[in-house]
């Protein structure tokens, strides 16, 4: 069951994802969601609290929370993830394949403790688009660890980071990666709709999560054409 502040903060944080709350709006004050909620004032502070961390809101000392602007640019560099980024309304994922447990691949992007080799991944393979425009193709590793019911979930125009945060209480804390440019070859041409040889970002991350010596993995290919990239660790 979630905390009662991650029920506001995933409330208030959807409405500004939706547009129902739009940019220089002021959130309903700290008193009107106490009375709405009927939760304590540390309580409301604590969901306002994160979602000024997520960058979605500005507290202002007598003003109150303001909707900040949603990024043109993607965070896919940045632990709220891509979804958060840009909102719902111009994101599309299409899922090529998984979510399966597979074994882990034999060189595999990162070191394994014993517990992930002998537990297995779960494997995830998407196509992200803005706008219709294919952005990235994204490659995920999960250890098969008390994620129970979680092949059976659809992950068609979701957000990974949502569902582990939500219905794990997973949260994404920080991590590593590594970038570097590659051309365009095979199937990143097909899926992302570019050119041979086009330069391509390609990612290897490794996340740290709230549950101590768990990670996830991915690699990303992006297709920098159209948008940047922003976001910090």
């Amino acid at each position: 069951m979630l905390p009662q502040y991650r029920k506001v903060y995933e409330l208030l944080r959807k409405h500004i994802l939706d547009g129902v709350y739009q940019e220089g709006d002021i959130l309903p004050s700290e008193n009107e969601l106490c009375r709405l909620h009927k939760i304590t004032r540390p309580t409301v502070r604590h969901a306002l609290s994160k979602l000024a961390n997520d960058g979605l809101i500005h507290q202002h000392q007598g003003k109150g929370s303001i909707v900040h602007r949603i990024p043109h640019d993607i965070g896919i560099l940045s632990v709220s993830g891509t979804t958060s980024a840009i909102g719902k309304k111009i994101l599309k994922t299409h899922i090529l394949s998984g979510p399966k447990i597979i074994a882990w691949p034999e060189k595999f992007l990162f070191d394994l403790s014993p517990v992930e080799l002998e537990s297995g991944c779960i494997y995830l393979e998407r196509v992200r688009l803005v706008n219709e425009i294919p952005l990235f193709y994204d490659i995920s590793y999960i250890a098969n660890i008390n994620l129970p019911r979680f092949c059976s979930r659809s992950f068609e125009n979701k957000s990974l980071f949502e569902i582990l945060r939500k219905s794990y209480a997973i949260e994404i804390k920080g991590g590593i990666q590594r970038l570097k440019a590659i051309p365009a070859e095979d199937v990143i041409i097909d899926l992302l709709k570019v050119k041979k040889g086009k330069p391509i970002l390609y990612l290897e991350r490794k996340l740290e999560t709230s549950r101590p010596n768990f990670f996830v993995y991915s690699t990303l290919f992006c297709n920098t054409e159209t948008h940047s990239l922003y976001g910090a660790f």
